[in-house]
Protein backbone atom coordinates (compact mmCIF):
# COMPACT_ATOMS: atom_id res chain seq x y z
CA UNK A 1 0.00 0.00 0.00
CA UNK A 2 1.66 3.31 -1.10
CA UNK A 3 0.27 6.09 1.86
CA UNK A 4 3.38 8.41 0.87
CA UNK A 5 5.10 8.97 -2.46
CA UNK A 6 8.40 10.43 -2.28
CA UNK A 7 10.46 12.66 -4.45
CA UNK A 8 12.43 10.04 -6.47
CA UNK A 9 15.72 12.05 -7.15
CA UNK A 10 18.41 10.25 -6.24
CA UNK A 11 21.37 11.05 -3.22
CA UNK A 12 21.37 14.14 -1.13
CA UNK A 13 18.97 15.71 -3.33
CA UNK A 14 16.13 14.43 -1.12
CA UNK A 15 17.47 15.35 2.28
CA UNK A 16 14.94 17.94 3.87
CA UNK A 17 11.98 17.78 1.15
CA UNK A 18 8.73 16.83 2.38
CA UNK A 19 6.90 13.69 1.96
CA UNK A 20 3.67 14.19 -0.26
CA UNK A 21 0.64 12.19 1.15
CA UNK A 22 -2.14 11.51 -1.24
CA UNK A 23 -4.48 12.45 0.88
CA UNK A 24 -8.40 11.61 0.49
CA UNK A 25 -11.10 14.17 -1.27
CA UNK A 26 -12.58 16.36 1.19
CA UNK A 27 -16.07 15.35 -0.02
CA UNK A 28 -15.26 11.37 0.69
CA UNK A 29 -17.81 9.18 1.49
CA UNK A 30 -17.13 5.61 1.68
CA UNK A 31 -14.27 5.07 3.66
CA UNK A 32 -12.51 2.04 2.94
CA UNK A 33 -9.65 1.09 5.05
CA UNK A 34 -7.14 2.52 2.76
CA UNK A 35 -8.41 6.11 2.97
CA UNK A 36 -8.71 5.96 6.74
CA UNK A 37 -5.07 4.99 6.67
CA UNK A 38 -3.83 7.22 4.79
CA UNK A 39 -5.68 10.20 7.29
CA UNK A 40 -4.23 8.85 10.14
CA UNK A 41 -0.99 8.20 8.93
CA UNK A 42 -0.78 11.80 7.55
CA UNK A 43 -1.63 13.44 11.01
CA UNK A 44 1.50 11.21 12.62
CA UNK A 45 4.02 12.46 10.21
CA UNK A 46 2.36 16.10 10.94
CA UNK A 47 1.34 16.47 7.24
CA UNK A 48 -1.91 17.99 8.65
CA UNK A 49 -2.75 18.46 12.65
CA UNK A 50 -5.65 16.32 14.21
CA UNK A 51 -7.80 19.28 14.06
CA UNK A 52 -7.74 20.04 10.08
CA UNK A 53 -8.00 16.37 9.24
CA UNK A 54 -11.53 16.45 11.70
CA UNK A 55 -12.25 19.42 10.06
CA UNK A 56 -11.78 18.53 6.33
CA UNK A 57 -13.50 15.07 6.72
CA UNK A 58 -15.78 16.28 9.30
CA UNK A 59 -14.91 13.50 12.17
CA UNK A 60 -14.80 13.62 15.85
CA UNK A 61 -11.71 13.26 17.27
CA UNK A 62 -13.34 10.52 18.94
CA UNK A 63 -13.58 8.95 15.31
CA UNK A 64 -10.28 9.61 14.53
CA UNK A 65 -8.54 8.38 17.48
CA UNK A 66 -10.80 4.59 16.90
CA UNK A 67 -8.72 4.47 13.81
CA UNK A 68 -5.20 5.41 15.20
CA UNK A 69 -6.32 2.63 17.61
CA UNK A 70 -7.26 0.54 15.26
CA UNK A 71 -4.19 0.48 13.35
CA UNK A 72 -2.14 0.06 16.47
CA UNK A 73 -3.40 -2.80 17.22
CA UNK A 74 -4.44 -4.64 14.11
CA UNK A 75 -2.72 -2.89 11.15
CA UNK A 76 -4.67 -1.71 7.97
CA UNK A 77 -7.30 -4.26 7.85
CA UNK A 78 -8.49 -3.45 11.45
CA UNK A 79 -9.69 -0.41 10.06
CA UNK A 80 -12.37 -2.82 7.86
CA UNK A 81 -15.78 -2.14 9.56
CA UNK A 82 -16.40 -6.05 8.79
CA UNK A 83 -13.72 -6.94 10.77
CA UNK A 84 -14.08 -4.79 13.81
CA UNK A 85 -16.68 -7.20 15.61
CA UNK A 86 -14.06 -9.83 15.24
CA UNK A 87 -11.53 -7.76 16.29
CA UNK A 88 -13.44 -6.42 19.23
CA UNK A 89 -14.38 -9.65 20.20
CA UNK A 90 -10.67 -11.52 20.09
CA UNK A 91 -9.82 -8.52 22.25
CA UNK A 92 -12.69 -9.29 25.03
CA UNK A 93 -10.84 -13.10 25.06
CA UNK A 94 -8.04 -12.03 26.22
Amino acid sequence: MNIASKNTGSGSDNVGKSVAFDLPCPNTKRWVARRKAQVVYAVQAGHISLTEACERYSLSVEEFLGWQQAIESNGVPGLRATRIQKYRSQKADT
